[in-house]
C-alpha cells in the first residue's frame, strides 16, 4: 500500500460522528466529492456492462500498464483504509490487478453496512475510490471494489437469474424484462446470456431504473 495519499475521507467527514453509520458517512463523503470533481459516471457504467466499444479504439495505444493499474489499486486501498479508520471498522484490505483492471477487496466480520441494501453503499464506496484515484492520477479508473465477497456471491445469484430468464424465453418466446440492476449486476447477466445460444440481452431505461431485456435471437 502507498505511504501517502492526497485525498483522505477525513477531509470531508470530520464533523460526522463515526457512530452515525457507514451509509451516512459514505453518502456525505460522496456528495462532497461529487461537488468538487465531475466525472462521466454513465460512461464508466457502460464500460462495466460491455467492453465492445474498447475494441479498435485508439485509446488502446495508451492503455494503462500493469504498474499503473496496481498503483490505482494502492490509491484506492489507502482511501478505503482511511474510511475504515473513521468508522472504527476492522478489515483486511488486498489490492491487485485482475482481468486488466485494478481490484480492491475488503475482508472481515461486521462489514455488511459497507455493502448496504443490494450493494448500494458498496457502489458508492467504489465511486469514491475511483474519484480518489482520479484526483491523484488525472485519469478515470475502472477500479472494482468488493467487500466481504459480496460481488462473488451476487454473481452466482445473477447467473441463476440469467439462466432462468433464458430458459423462459426459449420456452415461451416472449422477451423477459428483469428488475432494475446496477452496472455490475447487468454486466454479470450480459456475460451469462452472451455465452448462451438462441438468446440475447440488452439494457434499457436510465438509472436507477435501467434493466436488462432478454429475448430470442433473430
Amino acid at each position: 500500500m502507498s505511504d501517502t495519499t492526497n485525498a483522505s475521507p477525513a477531509d470531508n467527514v470530520d464533523d460526522i460522528d463515526a457512530e452515525a453509520g457507514a451509509g451516512q458517512v459514505v453518502d456525505a463523503e460522496l456528495d462532497e466529492e461529487l461537488d468538487e470533481v465531475a466525472l462521466g459516471s454513465e460512461s464508466d457504467e457502460d464500460d462495466e456492462e460491455s467492453d465492445e466499444d474498447e475494441e479498435g479504439d485508439e485509446e488502446e495505444d495508451r492503455a494503462p500498464s500493469e504498474n499503473d493499474l496496481f498503483r490505482e489499486s494502492e490509491i484506492a486501498a489507502d482511501y478505503i483504509e482511511g474510511l475504515l479508520d473513521i468508522l472504527d471498522y476492522d478489515g483486511d484490505i488486498d489490492e491487485m490487478v485482475q482481468s486488466g483492471r485494478p481490484l480492491v477487496e475488503v475482508v472481515g466480520s461486521g462489514l455488511q453496512s459497507l455493502v448496504g441494501s443490494r450493494g448500494s453503499t458498496l457502489e458508492a464506496l467504489q465511486e469514491l475510490s475511483r474519484l480518489a484515484i482520479y484526483r491523484q492520477t488525472g485519469s478515470p479508473s475502472r477500479l472494482l471494489l468488493d467487500v466481504g465477497g459480496f460481488r462473488a456471491t451476487r454473481r452466482k445469484e445473477l447467473t441463476a437469474v440469467a439462466k432462468n430468464a433464458a430458459e423462459r424465453v426459449k420456452e415461451h418466446g416472449d422477451p423477459v424484462r428483469l428488475e432494475p440492476m446496477s452496472a455490475f449486476e447487468r454486466k454479470c447477466v450480459h456475460d451469462v446470456i452472451n455465452a448462451m445460444a438462441g438468446v440475447e440481452s440488452e439494457s434499457e431505461g436510465v438509472e436507477p431504473s435501467r434493466r436488462i431485456v432478454v429475448r430470442r435471437t433473430n
